[in-house]
């Protein structure tokens, strides 16, 4: 099975930097942002080099699901975690996440996920990897493979903020409410009853960038730079094999560090975690 472990060793072993310019000569892209879902998803099926039919062949085995752009989340790794591929014009852009909010671990009772995901394999919560990618002149400066959990505080957090906005339009007297998976929808809101109101939720999050700035992992003079963090006791639950090929890794510019960072939760707490790097 494969895993972010083995996903750094492939990208650090061998930078695919020009990502537009590659996939979209190869007919599989027609924009960078798809361009990079396709990169994230080829680096962790260990895909790069198959034909059409063979990397059809390989996703299908390592993926048991491959999402839309309205729905989390963009792949997730059969019996094991989801991924979320965010691209972003500038190195500290904030991530929009749109009408799902920032998620610790994705849950399959998730009223924003799709039927196809949650019945995609028999799965009640994963670990979620960010992937986010700064793509400049069709080449991809920086990539940052951070876990949810890292970043983002319990779903009870933004659920109560959520919730009291669709409570709050839903006490309105006098107007016909719909369920919706959106803040709230109401119908028929003047006397004619031909105006409808959609209220949805625009979701943003800070970049990595910018949220782990106190530990000074981003530089601006290298060509590409991979940025990846997990807390240790994830990192620890990856097979030895793996952390041991990735811990020998003979490449110049790459290194491995335990850091701490502050818990989404509560700052006033501390998180060990390790720190991957890679800078070409």
């Amino acid at each position: 099975m494969t895993n972010i472990i083995k996903t750094i060793i492939r990208i650090a072993s061998n930078p695919i930097i020009d990502v537009q310019e590659h996939y979209i000569s190869n007919n599989r892209a027609n924009s960078a942002g798809d361009a990079l879902e396709e990169y994230i998803k080829d680096s962790f099926a260990d895909s790069f080099n198959l034909n059409n039919a063979e990397r059809v062949e390989r996703w299908n085995t390592v993926f048991s699901y491959l999402g839309n752009q309205n729905n989390p989340p963009d792949i997730m790794i059969r019996d094991g975690d989801a991924i979320e591929t965010k691209k972003v014009e500038s190195p500290g852009s904030a991530l929009a996440l749109n009408s799902s909010y920032p998620k610790a671990k994705l849950h399959s009772n998730s009223p924003m996920i799709t039927n196809a995901c949650r019945e995609s394999e028999n799965w009640d919560t994963k670990d979620i990897i960010y992937a986010v990618g700064h793509v400049v002149n069709k080449n991809l400066k920086c990539l940052w493979l951070v876990y949810g959990d890292c970043f983002s505080a319990n779903k009870e957090i933004y659920e109560r903020i959520k919730n009291t906005i669709s409570d709050g339009i839903n006490s309105i007297p006098d107007v016909e409410f719909t369920e919706t998976n959106e803040l709230g929808k109401v119908n028929k809101v003047d006397p004619l009853g031909i105006t409808d109101l959609r209220v949805r939720g625009m979701w943003h999050i800070k970049n990595p960038k910018k949220i782990f700035d106190y530990l000074n992992l981003y530089s601006s003079d290298v060509t590409f730079q991979l940025i990846s963090i997990m807390k240790t006791e994830k990192y620890n639950s990856f097979p030895d094999e793996d952390r041991n090929n990735l811990e020998n890794l003979n490449i110049e510019n790459f290194s491995i560090s335990d850091e701490n960072i502050k818990n989404p939760n509560n700052p006033a707490n501390l998180i060990d975690c390790k720190v991957i790097t890679f800078r070409s």
